[in-house]
């Protein structure tokens, strides 16, 4: 079988895996969702991205990135806090009605409110607008109010699974490197919220670069919501937040010596960790093409097209290679270590809208590659080893690596 055999049958196969396993209802509801992998039992908020990337695709899909943004938004609460995950009854037959929806972090990784008016541009619905206007305002007013605690302007994380990095060397001394925890156990309940402080840890709670580029984003959606809707006066408000965003996030968390952007700690100290969170100042559109030209190649030059920090044989690990705790924290789902197919899902996003249609082309090209040469072992899974191209053991039939892989195949015209 040639290479180009194997790649289109490949594509068929999650074609056919898409319609006929992860499109589907959860129990108890009429609303078709695409679902993560048969390892996680429900939809998480970073993973709206791939039900609008989808319909992007395949505007036949277009329902799919509706009824998403539709679910998080029937479950968000009404001080504005949105759910981080929705479960499945029928996957979680052990836990009570209660906590099938999970509040427990905020792990957003993808601006919610520029998701939801992207499905807007598809649908032209104004009713869905309207709708997606009213919550994205609350989220906003929810993580100023919950998610602001040092006054600084700028969100704050306050357990790993914010950031949805989980087992990243970024997390290194805070005291819930995952969720809630005490004493090594973790708190379940309603102490368990996003909103509630962690205990006392030295460092927590920290000034995350992502989840303020996820800030920014949401706060230029609302802009452009509003321009669309003809409030004037709000989408000027808004564009102002923005830019006061941006201008706090260079302030506190740019380093001009090193040309980076670090996480800051309760105490105003940058954390040094040469993490993939840079990769969100472009995702976001923090970084202006035209007015931070500059800072953009610096940024992109020295780190992203490196050798010796993220531009390895399979682009782009979650650790720069060169960072001391870039490392196997765990076998797998190790945002210390793997390339992930998140991040190259997210790449889409940016890298041709930046001019970096050769490094993106590329992207792809391994991405194929690496998938392709394991897939009769293990089939599209969670991540890659950046050096070798091997996958972790990681969630097979992933909905972001499939997609990833027919978005690629077609790019490179092999599907």
């Amino acid at each position: 079988m040639t290479e180009n055999v194997k790649v289109k049958n490949i594509c068929q196969e999650i074609s056919n895996r898409l319609n006929n396993a992860h499109i589907g209802c959860f129990n108890g509801r009429k609303e078709p969702l695409i679902l993560i992998s048969t390892t996680y039992p429900g939809v998480w908020l970073e993973h709206v991205y791939d039900a609008v990337f989808y319909a992007q695709m395949d505007r036949t899909k277009l329902y799919l990135a509706e009824n998403t943004v539709k679910l998080f938004i029937q479950y968000q609460k009404e001080n504005g806090q949105l759910p981080c995950y929705v479960w499945d009854s029928a996957k979680r037959t052990n836990v009570s009605k209660e906590k099938l929806i999970g509040y427990g972090q905020i792990q957003e990784c993808v601006s919610f409110a520029t998701l939801a008016y992207e499905v807007y541009i598809m649908n032209q619905n104004r009713e869905f607008l309207l709708e997606i206007y009213d919550a994205c305002k609350k989220w906003e007013k929810w993580l100023r109010k919950a998610r602001m605690t040092r006054a600084t302007g700028l969100v704050e994380m306050f357990c790993g699974f914010d950031t949805g990095h989980d087992n990243s060397g970024r997390l290194e001394g805070m005291g819930c490197k995952m969720n809630y925890c005490v004493n090594g156990d973790f708190i379940v309940g309603d102490i368990m919220n996003a909103e509630v402080l962690p205990p006392e840890d030295g460092v927590t709670p920290i000034v995350a670069v992502d989840m303020n580029c996820n800030f920014y984003a949401d706060l230029k959606a609302l802009e452009a919501m509003a321009d669309e809707l003809n409030y004037k006066e709000e989408a000027t408000e808004w564009k102002n937040k923005a830019e006061e965003v941006k201008r706090k996030l260079f302030a506190l968390c740019y380093n001009e010596e090193d040309a980076f952007f670090y996480d800051v700690d309760k105490n105003g100290n940058q954390r040094k960790y040469l993490s993939s969170t840079i990769f969100h100042l472009f995702m976001e559109g923090v970084l202006e093409p035209s007015e931070d030209r500059e800072i953009i190649e610096k940024i992109f030059n020295r780190y992203i097209a490196s050798e010796k920090h993220f531009a390895t044989p399979y682009p782009y690990p979650a650790m720069s290679v060169s960072d001391p705790s870039w490392k196997k924290h765990t076998e797998h789902n190790c945002w210390g270590y793997f390339s992930q197919g998140l991040i190259a899902l997210r790449c889409t996003r940016w890298m041709d809208k930046y001019g970096y249609t050769k490094e993106m082309d590329h992207l792809c090209h391994q991405f194929i590659k690496a998938w392709t040469d394991c897939f009769d072992y293990l089939k599209l899974g969670q991540e890659l080893d950046p050096i070798t191209g091997q996958p972790s053991v990681s969630s097979e039939w992933y909905s972001s690596t499939m997609l990833m892989y027919l978005y690629s195949a077609k790019r490179l015209g092999l599907c």
